[in-house]
């Protein structure tokens, strides 16, 4: 089993930036793709960005492209998500999640909630306007 936990959640103003942190422990070797999903009320939880295991291959919805930053630093076991001029519509729960897969795939399988073997509790991200 591998246990996730994120934090750098927070409330911001629109335009701000914060830094989740998700750090894994237990069976890590069991670790490989980490990925950021995130769910707003009332809202399907959503793919944000995925990383591969030696951080070659970066997946970034749409939405966040060009303003998220996903990586990782697999000797502290943690994956971050940092996050620059953020909106309104950012403002969700952010969930970490963890994949066993080696193999370097296309978005399409990051995208999809059930290839994640492991989640986070998730953190609590809030934008003011």
């Amino acid at each position: 089993q591998v246990q996730l936990v994120e934090s750098g959640g927070g409330l911001v103003q629109a335009g701000g930036s914060l830094r989740l942190s998700c750090v894994a422990s237990g069976r890590t070797s069991s670790s490989r793709a980490m990925g950021w999903f995130r769910q707003a009320p009332g809202k399907e939880r959503e793919f944000v960005a995925a990383i591969t295991w030696s951080g070659s291959r970066l997946f970034y919805a749409d939405s966040v492209k060009g303003r998220f930053t996903i990586s990782r630093d697999n000797a502290k076991n943690t994956g971050y998500l940092q996050m620059n001029s953020l909106k309104p519509e950012d403002t969700a729960v952010y969930y970490c999640a963890a994949d066993q897969s080696f193999l370097i795939q296309p978005i399409s399988y990051y995208r999809d909630l059930a290839t994640w073997d492991y989640w986070g509790q998730g953190t609590q991200v809030t934008v003011s306007s």
